[in-house]
């Protein structure tokens, strides 16, 4: 089962402030955290995103197109990381996720979602 693991903004996060020695400090924490998903072959893929100031969205409407230029509001809402994992079910994935660092220097959120497979389709 393949899961996309977000790491939620914060309003730091937007504002693009990860203060020291917490970014040292978690940056290793995370590298040692990234290393047992792949030993685990458990990692797909995994990043972190700029800013949504930096970030642009497209609106549909029928075959009208419209382009808002970031920052986007409630940044708890944002999504500033990813991974994408292969795991046996989401009790594995939440297993994982709860033995990842805390990714912000203060109170933080993950999520987990499955991703549709072939055979959810049908």
């Amino acid at each position: 089962m393949r899961v996309m693991v977000f790491v939620k903004a914060t309003e730091d996060s937007e504002r693009g402030l990860f203060p020291e020695p917490w970014t040292s400090e978690m940056m290793a924490a995370m590298g040692r955290f990234n290393d047992a998903l792949r030993d685990a072959e458990i990692l797909i893929m995994a990043d972190g995103l700029k800013p949504s100031a930096e970030g642009k969205r497209v609106g549909f409407d029928g075959p009208g197109r419209t382009v808002t230029d970031g920052p986007f509001a409630a940044p708890h809402t944002l999504v500033a990381g990813f991974w994408l994992w292969n795991v046996k079910d989401m009790d594995e994935a939440l297993a994982w996720a709860k033995r990842c660092p805390n990714p912000m220097p203060g109170p933080s959120e993950i999520e987990i979602r499955p991703l549709y497979e072939m055979t959810d389709l049908g």
